[in-house]
């Protein structure tokens, strides 16, 4: 197998990270688990645009199904979402400071709307606001 690496570069102990397939993998695994639970959420959006709020509440609350799907697609949606950003981030911001700090940026905004929504949604599946 030949090395197409340059003697300073072999030297320097550049080349790849060794980390970018795993990334890759786990951004393909949540685009597939998105596809049934965008379908789901379509299906979802379409039932809940003829209900007013009682009945998107009663909606909500009348199964386990509805707000565990609308969890996993809240949650998933911004795993993909962080995913996708860092990599964005790490590829095309160069300097390090800001790689830094949009990195966590991306990170604090991502958890922080996530955890919002799926407390709203468990808040009102579970009975706490009508």
């Amino acid at each position: 197998m030949s090395d197409f690496r340059t003697a300073l570069s072999r030297a320097r102990g550049l080349g790849a990270a060794k980390h970018g397939v795993g990334h890759w993998i786990s951004e393909r695994v949540s685009a597939a688990a998105l596809v049934p639970l965008l379908l789901w959420g379509v299906f979802a959006v379409l039932q809940l645009a003829r209900l007013d709020y009682a009945g998107a509440v009663a909606w909500l609350q009348s199964s386990l199904v509805n707000p565990t799907l609308l969890v996993l697609l809240v949650v998933t949606s911004y795993l993909h979402m962080s995913a996708g950003l860092r990599v964005v981030i790490e590829d095309y911001i160069e300097n390090n400071l800001n790689r830094a700090a949009l990195l966590l940026l991306n990170l604090f905004a991502c958890v922080l709307f996530g955890a919002l929504a799926v407390f709203s949604i468990l808040k009102v599946a579970l009975g706490g606001a009508v």
